[in-house]
């Protein structure tokens, strides 16, 4: 785990038809060959993703997608696939081929980027095989456009020039618990250790909660929850515990009323999307009946056990307090339908492998057609009846 994880990177999209050129355009701007280029339309058939450092911004992830005029059966599959990338898009390069631009397509585009909220740039390419009448004619449309030639990397330096500035411009501080946990403060993190844990090692939240405290001066006591009575007793003072939210209930019963606690879950749910929305989300509950179709969408993905959180414990916690059954469906990674009007509630997970974008565009989705979505660990907290107890330090 060296380099700064997929999820915290901007995830920058490029956009066109098919023979825009860009692919060549994501070669020369990375410098190497990471997609296939051909002069036959539709050489790109799923989406190619290249994390990189754009110097001097910072780590990002490119990702190359299909032509947006593709047709036929499989066609129209691509071009799905590529309006998907929308989701997880934090900026996009829509690009032209200079002598063939398709105002129609193009002017349908932006009225996706406007709904999914993404800024863009636009790039026309292949200008070294325009005459300069078409050139000083799109230059003239579209004064804010970068016009590059990928083919011979021309001013493709000050593409990406103005792609560091848009960024930069764009860019938001932000800190897991470094607002909440003042300077030289202490953070206890309770991790239990069982067999959804992997060996060797913790999983991404943990880490990245450890590094946002050392980056905000914070000390950090990691402990299972067997250890954690102790761990309180032995800290003179404790401004925030932490708990993996499968063990809520236990680590609830240990830590005295006036230190505050709350889960990763939540943590990353305030970071990622948007607490109060999922706060919201949770009065849902109350209206679900027997039968109601609940969607747990699960950000990443990996083997399942007895234990899993979204597959197993949450559902049978849910079902518990209900007094019945629900109709569960679940989805993982980037695997989150389109069409969701069928469900009467959306959990998901804290979307620690998911950049924001994702996440706000999920919850986003789910307000148009008024879908109620919540959190996994908004969810146990109330399940647990600490639900105002875990948030109230958000509150302030």
């Amino acid at each position: 785990m060296q380099g700064t994880p997929r999820a915290n990177r901007p995830h920058i999209a490029i956009y066109g038809n098919r023979n825009a050129g860009k692919s060549s355009l994501l070669n020369a701007i990375v410098g190497q060959e990471i997609s296939l280029v051909s002069k036959v339309k539709g050489t790109t058939t799923d989406p190619v993703t290249k994390t990189m450092e754009l110097i001097p911004f910072g780590p990002v992830v490119f990702i190359d997608t299909a032509g947006l005029d593709d047709h036929g059966e499989l066609g129209e599959l691509r071009v799905e696939r590529s309006k998907k990338i929308l989701q997880r898009t934090d900026f996009a390069i829509y690009t032209h081929d200079i002598n063939q631009v398709d105002e129609i397509s193009f002017k349908h585009f932006m009225k996706e980027f406007k709904r999914f909220n993404i800024p863009y740039m636009i790039v026309f390419n292949k200008i070294d095989e325009a005459d300069e009448t078409t050139l000083a004619m799109y230059e003239e449309l579209y004064p804010q456009a970068q016009f590059v030639s990928a083919l011979n990397e021309t001013h493709i330096l000050e593409l990406k020039d103005e792609l560091i500035k848009r960024l930069e411009d764009g860019q938001e501080e932000e800190t897991l618990i470094g607002d909440l946990v003042p300077y030289n403060g202490t953070v206890v993190l309770v991790v239990p250790i069982d067999s959804e844990a992997p060996k060797g090692r913790i999983i991404l939240p943990q880490v990245q909660v450890i590094r946002d405290a050392l980056d905000h001066g914070i000390k950090c006591h990691v402990v299972r929850d067997t250890e954690l009575e102790d761990t309180l007793k032995e800290l003179k003072h404790v401004d925030l515990v932490i708990t993996d939210s499968q063990a809520f209930k236990e680590v609830n019963e240990i830590v005295p009323d006036e230190i505050p606690l709350t889960s990763f879950s939540i943590v990353f749910a305030r970071q990622k999307g948007d607490l109060w929305s999922f706060e919201n989300g949770i009065k849902a509950i109350e209206n679900l009946k027997p039968g109601s179709k609940v969607l747990i969408s699960e950000s990443c993905t990996h083997n399942h056990s007895h234990e899993d959180i979204g597959r197993v414990k949450i559902p049978k916690l849910l079902n518990k307090k209900l007094g019945f059954e629900l109709d569960y469906s679940f989805k993982m990674g980037h695997d989150f339908p389109n069409d969701i009007k069928d469900f009467d509630m959306v959990i998901h997970c804290g979307s620690c492998m998911n950049n924001k974008k994702t996440m706000l565009n999920r919850i986003t989705m789910c307000d148009e057609i008024g879908v109620p979505i919540t959190n996994y660990g908004i969810v146990l907290a109330y399940i647990n009846n600490i639900l105002d107890a875990s948030l109230e330090m958000f509150r302030k």
